[in-house]
């Protein structure tokens, strides 16, 4: 498997990690869209979403980006997740990944 995310778990790729544990790993991004955009990724590859029935692996995901948000200092001022799941929602790396963005004013719809 050539998966950049699982390449950058085994740490064949550099990166700059924010928090790891035994099931995931959030890092920069190396293409940011705010000032604040961290990668959290499970350790275990899952092409999208629809392949993970693991609920306490999601819970715990969510409760990684709460921390690193109040470590970020972004979690009074406000943060986004996204996660994108198969082509049209723009998903281009077919790693689960969710994105936590923050720092600037956000919009809605995005664009």
């Amino acid at each position: 498997m050539n998966c950049i995310f699982c390449r950058i778990i085994k740490k064949e790729i550099p990166s700059k990690i924010v928090y790891e544990d035994e099931l995931v790993l959030a890092f920069e991004d190396i293409a940011p869209q705010a000032p604040v955009h961290i990668l959290v990724i499970p350790k275990k590859h899952y092409s999208t979403l629809l392949e993970i029935e693991d609920k306490e692996l999601i819970g715990h995901i969510f409760m990684v980006i709460k921390k690193i948000a109040k470590e970020k200092g972004i979690d009074e001022r406000g943060f986004r997740v996204v996660m994108n799941c198969n082509h049209e929602a723009g998903q281009t790396v077919y790693h689960v990944h969710f994105h936590l963005l923050a720092g600037r004013q956000m919009h809605w719809p995005p664009g």
